[in-house]
């Protein structure tokens, strides 16, 4: 067989598979093979089973039956249903999971406890960046401490600062400490104005409760008249325009809304300074509504030093709690310091010769003669805020520009002017 090269197979009715190797591949498929229907390989029909060109493996199939079609119909419409809901279970995790981190990385809204309310200035202000930020209140971030609280600088993940007060842990165990957390959000939930200190939102939970300000850059007013190199940035004008904006802040929430508001501890402390010297009163957690079918007796709050003797007799909140504390306020601006015991020397017989000048901060420079009408009339305006039937109106009272110049005022130079003579004088504002 190996020295073959020409053979003739031809009409001999053989079946089965032809290699197409070795000798075979010498041979004439179309002359040595002819009439062996049966017969199947490389050169001649394809087989059922058998080996192919190269040596492979060949199958031939038969046509498939009226069940497999149904079968394979049945299988492939199950495996597209499958496959349709798995799309569409992707495609909502996808969106949701886009919304999340979108919500995530524009709002940061976090919740981790109960919280009541939350919000800023573009939305929302989240728990989880307030514990990044101060590392979870670490003391470096401390800037101080007001009323029950302790005060924190947060720098959130989209750059805006903010001022943080924490509850002390003892003191929220204190109902009376707890009930000033939530009025101070009930009551600042509710004002709005541009010499009153922004809340921007609060958290809630039996294990830590803060509030969320804007954030004021020089602090409070006391701090700023007790250090020499900030009360060196202050000027005459600037003192009356502290002046002016409390007035401004005190008339709002006495003349502007209903019922009216009083602060109840107006203070050096709870006045605090921006960049521009503009202030902003905050701490509203003693504040109340005046409610006109109730007595409004409450207890004794406030700073020692700037509550009204009628409050501490009376325990009845009026205007006049806040008209008196902003008379010793102005007199603490204009002088520098808190005026102590000048107040109750007024009523002395010596007490009102204290001349105008000697009264004025001296680390600020003599004031000129176009400030001087102010200064006396904001003096005029402290010590009459001190009468015990003081009828000052913060509605008319905080128009400076208003004042009259009255010959009576300039007749009184105020290098001579005595603390006297400014009792006698009469506040009259043109309408």
């Amino acid at each position: 067989m190996q020295s073959l090269t020409l053979a003739d197979f031809s009409y001999n009715n053989l079946s089965g598979l032809v290699l197409g190797t070795g000798q075979f591949s010498y041979f004439n498929s179309s002359t040595s093979f002819v009439g062996n229907p049966e017969l199947c390989g490389p050169y001649l029909r394809s087989c059922k089973s058998g080996v192919g060109n190269g040596g492979q493996q060949t199958h031939e199939r038969g046509p498939l039956s009226a069940a497999s079609i149904k079968l394979i119909l049945v299988i492939a419409l199950l495996v597209c249903s499958i496959a349709f809901a798995l799309v569409v279970v992707a495609v909502r995790f996808l969106l949701r999971h886009k919304s999340v981190n979108s919500t995530i990385n524009d709002t940061r809204a976090q919740k981790n406890g109960d919280i009541f309310s939350i919000w800023n200035y573009d939305g929302t202000i989240a728990y989880r960046d307030i514990i990044e930020a101060t590392e979870e209140f670490d003391i470096k971030y401390c800037i101080g401490t007001r009323g029950y609280g302790s005060v924190y600088i947060a720098k959130l993940p989209t750059g805006k600062v903010v001022t943080v007060k924490k509850l002390h842990p003892l003191e929220a165990e204190k109902k009376v400490y707890n009930e000033s957390f939530t009025n101070e959000i009930n009551v600042l939930t509710r004002i709005r104005h541009r010499n009153i200190m922004r809340l921007y939102g609060f958290y809630y939970h039996l294990r830590c409760k803060f509030l969320v300000y804007e954030y004021i850059e020089r602090g409070s007013l006391a701090y700023v008249l007790g250090n020499e190199a900030e009360a060196v940035e202050l000027d005459w004008w600037k003192c009356l325009n502290i002046i002016r904006g409390v007035a401004h802040a005190l008339s709002y929430l006495h003349h502007d809304y209903t019922p009216p508001l009083i602060h109840q501890d107006i203070s050096s402390n709870n006045i605090l300074l921006d960049a521009d010297f503009k202030p902003h009163v905050g701490d509203f957690g003693t504040a109340n509504f005046l409610n006109p079918d109730s007595s409004n007796r409450t207890i004794r709050v406030g700073t020692f030093g700037y509550i009204a003797p009628e409050l501490a007799y009376t325990m009845v909140v009026t205007e006049k709690c806040d008209v008196f504390s902003f008379g010793v306020l102005t007199l603490e601006i204009i002088m520098g310091r808190h005026p102590g015991e000048l107040i109750s020397s007024l009523s002395l017989p010596n007490g009102n010769g204290i001349i105008l000048k000697d009264l004025l901060d001296p680390r600020l420079q003599p004031p000129t003669q176009s400030v001087t009408q102010y200064l006396t009339f904001s003096m005029m305006l402290a010590i009459a805020c001190f009468a015990h039937q003081s009828k000052i109106s913060f509605n008319y009272a905080i128009h400076f520009s208003g004042i009259r110049k009255y010959n009576q005022l300039s007749s009184h130079p105020f290098c001579t002017t005595s603390l006297r003579q400014l009792g006698n004088l009469e506040i009259k504002l043109d309408p």
